[in-house]
């Protein structure tokens, strides 16, 4: 008996080594050809990743599996229209030539067709054309323009620091679609993270489910038209290395270079921290870490800081090991962007929300088995022990777990927690916000929230807007410690977990089914609803989470199954 592992026959990354026993007998060839190839063909349509990746990588491949696939069914169809023949001892193969005629045509049909795939494949690596905002870019390279301007000042997850999701201009009303792209197939690709747009360029990443993993791809667009300035679809072109699905939403630094964003979902381990050229769309430098990178980085200078949150299993949701051995529960990454050479790493259980970078001093949230809000100094170890420096400045506890981003308002900080998580409700849910001294870290009040509070804080002036998992949004008024002004039912049925758009007369908010409500900042009234999802295509899993941006009269939003899309307003 004869062991062929299939998947060192085909190369398939991060797949579990299946083997299949071949007997290879004389005169019984043609059977076990047919187990191997249709085998094969099974394993790899249960992974459409990989059977791309497989189609792109190696040709022969899928060529030799058409080939042994059709040869079979010619052969089971030979036998079957071929007349008996008597039993012999000697077990040859028979030596009469099959009848039904030349059956081998579709075959060779096949395999011209796949040459001819692989020879424009080859081709388009630098020439590829680049796809309407509104047909899928599949397997699409990294395309190469002329760079257009971004303006000026570090952007960050909402914008900057007050999380408002709102770079200036008219909030619109009467929101109509203008756009909507897909970095990969309509079907399946799923949006998210949130855009973030600077100048006349719109910048997001996608995410693609392919259990037991995921893969995603990054990209930058053209804010008025949706068209694909770029894609970057592997950490590693030279062999394809895909990334790994996006939840974190990407960074700009001030000079428009550098586009950072974090890598892989809640269950993944040993994900990257990405740096790419934000013009071209090329990779400038990889950090790998143990954990998973859903936090958002935020920028200041040359220095980036994000968090690497930990996975958590089991009834005690303590952080638990991968096969490797990695069981952190959690840190703190700083990293210098121009060269991505990492400062600074600070052990923070479970630093799952977007950091804020003020003059130096990192603000995060600790969320599971930390529940607290810390301050870190940023310098390098060697500059702290120098100046006989802590890298922790100032520690606060926190009733519930603080997943979400950290917010500023004035001097005060503003950060959500509260008791479940983006998947379970809690069975008494509770949550609060809390404002905290910028300098010092005490809490200056808290105002108690019906559920917890997972997406950003958004502030516009004295007003607060809270997006709540109960599917509320609620105004706070922080000229009064946070004094409830009013609270709106954005959906019953689906809790809000994105933060919201935050003009100062209007708010966007997002239920995590899909649907986009836009309110009167003044009293919560509901002015329009619109369904984000694609007609036909119902967002079943819940992962409408992307947080909207709304500049200069457009709003930017990720969906399920929508794709990244721009609407525009047409009423005053």
């Amino acid at each position: 008996m004869l062991l062929i592992p299939i998947t060192a026959l085909l190369d398939l990354h991060h797949a579990q080594t299946a083997v299949v026993p071949v007997v290879a007998q004389a005169g019984t060839a043609l059977f076990p050809l047919i187990v191997l190839a249709v085998t094969s063909v099974i394993g790899l349509l249960l992974k459409p990743r990989e059977l791309l990746r497989v189609f792109r990588q190696k040709p022969w491949i899928p060529a030799l599996l058409i080939a042994l696939s059709l040869g079979g069914w010619w052969a089971v169809g030979w036998m079957m229209s071929a007349p008996a023949a008597p039993l012999s001892s000697s077990r040859t193969q028979p030596t009469s030539a099959p009848v039904g005629g030349p059956r081998s045509d579709w075959a060779k049909v096949a395999l011209a067709l796949i040459a001819e795939e692989a020879a424009a494949n080859g081709r388009s690596s630098a020439t590829a054309p680049t796809p309407s905002a509104t047909i899928p870019a599949k397997q699409a390279p990294v395309v190469r323009d002329q760079p257009t301007t971004i303006a000026a000042g570090a952007r960050y997850f909402r914008g900057d620091a007050r999380r408002s999701g709102h770079l200036g201009g008219v909030g619109p009303r009467g929101l109509t679609p203008s756009w909507s792209y897909y970095a990969q197939d309509e079907l399946n690709s799923l949006y998210l993270s949130s855009p973030l747009v600077a100048g006349d360029a719109v910048f997001g990443a996608s995410c693609y489910l392919d259990p037991p993993g995921s893969y995603g791809t990054v990209f930058r667009l053209d804010a008025a038209t949706g068209k694909q300035r770029w894609v970057c679809e592997f950490k590693n072109p030279t062999n394809k290395a895909d990334f790994k699905g996006f939840f974190s939403s990407p960074a700009l630094s001030a000079d428009g270079k550098y586009l950072v964003i974090g890598q892989g979902l809640h269950t993944d381990y040993d994900s990257e921290l990405v740096c790419l050229d934000a013009d071209t769309g090329a990779v400038r430098w990889l950090l790998p870490t143990p954990l998973h990178v859903e936090s958002s980085p935020c920028i200041e200078g040359d220095l980036v800081v994000v968090g690497a949150g930990a996975v958590e299993q089991g009834k005690d949701y303590k952080p638990a090991g991968d096969p490797l051995g990695h069981g952190h529960p959690g840190f703190v990454l700083g990293v210098r962007i121009s060269d991505g050479q990492e400062i600074f790493r600070a052990q923070v259980n479970d630093p799952e929300g977007s950091p804020l970078l003020l003059d130096g001093i990192c603000y995060i949230g600790s969320g599971v088995n930390g529940s607290a809000v810390v301050a870190l100094r940023t310098q390098s170890d060697a500059e702290l022990k120098t100046a006989g420096l802590t890298r922790e400045l100032w520690r606060t506890v926190t009733p519930f777990p603080a997943s979400g981003a950290v917010t500023l308002a004035g001097d005060v900080l503003l950060v959500g927690c509260g008791k479940g998580d983006f998947v379970f409700a809690a069975k008494d849910p509770e949550g609060r916000v809390i404002a905290l001294d910028k300098t010092t870290g005490a809490v200056r009040w808290q105002t108690t929230m019906p559920d917890a509070v997972l997406g950003p804080i958004a502030v516009v002036g004295t007003v607060a807007i809270v997006p709540v998992r109960n599917g509320e949004v609620i105004a706070i008024d922080l000229a009064a410690q946070g004094k409830v002004l009013w609270q709106a039912s954005i959906n019953k049925k689906a809790p809000v977990l994105a933060g919201v758009a935050f003009t100062g007369t209007l708010v966007y908010a997002v239920s995590n089914d899909g649907y986009l409500v836009v309110l009167d900042a003044t009293n919560g009234k509901a002015l329009e609803r619109i369904y984000l999802n694609a007609k036909g295509r119902p967002g079943e899993l819940g992962l409408s989470v992307s947080s909207p941006l709304v500049v200069d009269g457009r709003l930017f939003v990720g969906s399920e199954t929508g794709g990244l899309r721009c609407f525009v307003g047409t009423a005053p």
